[in-house]
């Protein structure tokens, strides 16, 4: 777990116009949710109790560190006595535009333990620069944050551009004043380039509308540092055994990264390549393991990608430029932690002369920053963690193999395959077409003409497939011929599935 502390740091900035001082101080939180034992900030109570719900504006921290209550009497002032440290520049943001919240706290002998702070709609008051729900956005970013490590001046104050939240160059420009801090470095900095050209009028339109397009893009991504939680082993196990029958040493590989994770609390530096025959379930164990880390996950289909470009994205000198394949994915997950799924790593086509689009994936895997085309950034990929799917490994370059730890998948041998059909495909199958086990019966000698059907494949596909063949005639003949269940026979099996 990361360590917090707690300490308060004095904040003892001077307003130079009259001298007075910010007298608040800070600590330093983790909590990725507040309460009223873990608030957002702490107001002054002493000479009055204030409601748990309080409606009022922030006066600018730099001048007064108070919050003026909306009271029967008038308004009524409160210093802020404890601020959480990630919030300082937006409370100098809501103080400073005079944005009406409305606080949820409670008093406690310290002070008004504040929990919550959200937009009053019609407060009179300057109206927030994006649509509503854009300052719960932004306290969510930086509450997902980790406390900053010394508190600085902010320098981006002085800096006045689907279903993304931060689109215009207003909401885009407040994000960054108000929540900066939870950026990279580098994407921070390339974050004020942008705008900076975003804004110009010495520069074309349509340099102006990549800008805006591209930091649009990248404010939307929720950056995670690389801290990563633990994972309980058990469940880890049963998810597998879920999605997965045999596989006992697959299953094995996997739970010992999973307490590789949970010792370092970091990703494994190497990515995993599962490689094996069509249809053994690679996929499937790739999706089980991004459900057990509890990420979001993309595919990468190399197969159909023939040119580097689509992953790295076209410059911006285009008018038609765009991100590629990588930098979408970022931006459909909406963070920066997920799990690439790479199918078919040994089909990538060499392209068009341009190169080989499998060795784009090399900055990619060696988490060390992706650049893409069209962002014109360094990206952040500590927390990817690639999966990648081959038939054949030979076909896989060495600099691409040593970026994996290999698991070789074997495939089924027929009393396995007669136990995946019998408990998992046909059962499954039955449920969602509504059937009882009773109304399809596939007796042993049936079973065996299925597995003798299809013993010259690899994998399982097939027998999934004849699994749905056979409960579908047996839902048409008890709909149809109005029997009450199927037995399937030898021969049935084989007038049916040959």
């Amino acid at each position: 777990m990361p360590v917090f502390d707690f300490r308060n740091i004095p904040d003892t900035k001077t307003d130079p116009k009259n001298g007075s001082e910010c007298t608040y101080t800070t600590f330093r939180s983790n909590d990725s949710v507040t309460s009223p034992e873990k608030p957002i900030l702490l107001l002054d109570n002493h000479m009055q109790t204030w409601k748990h719900h309080s409606n009022g504006v922030f006066s600018s921290p730099d001048s007064r560190t108070a919050f003026e209550f909306n009271e029967e009497g008038g308004t009524v002032s409160a210093d802020i006595l404890k601020l959480d440290a990630r919030f300082v520049s937006l409370i100098k943001w809501l103080g400073g535009n005079h944005i009406s919240v409305r606080l949820s706290g409670v008093n406690r002998p310290d002070g008004y333990a504040v929990y919550k702070i959200r937009e009053i709609a019609f407060g009179g008051g300057t109206k927030l620069s994006a649509e509503d729900g854009f300052l719960q956005f932004m306290i969510d970013r930086l509450l997902a944050s980790s406390a900053p490590a010394e508190e600085i001046e902010d320098d981006d104050q002085d800096e006045t551009g689907d279903n993304m939240k931060l689109t215009s160059l207003q909401s885009i420009t407040d994000f960054i004043t108000c929540a900066g801090r939870t950026l990279p470095e580098n994407v921070r900095l390339w974050a004020r380039r942008n705008l900076a050209v975003a804004r110009s009028h010495e520069v074309t339109q349509e340099e102006r509308r990549h800008a805006q397009r591209a930091l649009s893009i990248m404010m939307n991504i929720q950056w995670k540092n690389d801290y990563f939680e633990s994972i309980d082993p058990v469940e880890a196990r049963r998810i597998l055994d879920e999605e997965l029958y045999g596989m006992e040493r697959v299953k094995q590989r996997i739970i010992e990264t999973i307490i590789q994770i949970n010792r370092t609390h970091t990703l494994p530096t190497y990515g995993l390549l599962l490689v094996g025959p069509a249809g053994t379930g690679k996929s499937q164990i790739a999706y089980a393991v991004a459900r057990i880390l509890k990420l979001p996950w993309t595919t990468l289909d190399m197969s159909s990608i023939n040119d580097p470009e689509q992953l790295t994205g076209s410059s911006r000198i285009y008018a038609n430029a765009k991100p590629g394949i990588i930098m979408e994915a970022f931006s459909m997950a909406g963070e920066s932690n997920l799990v690439f799924i790479i199918n078919e790593l040994d089909k990538a086509s060499s392209g068009k002369g341009n190169g080989n689009p499998a060795d784009v994936l090399l900055t990619l895997l060696d988490n060390l920053g992706f650049t893409d085309n069209y962002m014109e950034c360094m990206i952040p990929t500590v927390g990817v963690y690639p999966i990648a799917t081959a038939n054949d490994k030979s076909q896989i370059s060495a600099p691409l193999m040593s970026r994996f730890a290999v698991i070789e998948i074997p495939d089924y041998t027929p009393e396995e395959k007669k136990i995946i059909f019998s408990r998992f495909a046909l059962p499954k199958i039955l449920k969602r077409m509504g059937l009882r086990k009773d109304e399809c019966v596939v007796p042993d000698d049936a079973l065996d003409a299925v597995i003798e059907i299809y013993a010259g494949t690899s994998g399982i596909r097939d027998l999934e497939q004849a699994a749905e063949h056979m409960a579908a005639n047996a839902l048409y003949q008890i709909e149809v011929n109005h029997v009450s269940k199927v037995v399937f026979t030898p021969e049935m099996v084989s007038d049916l599935l040959s």
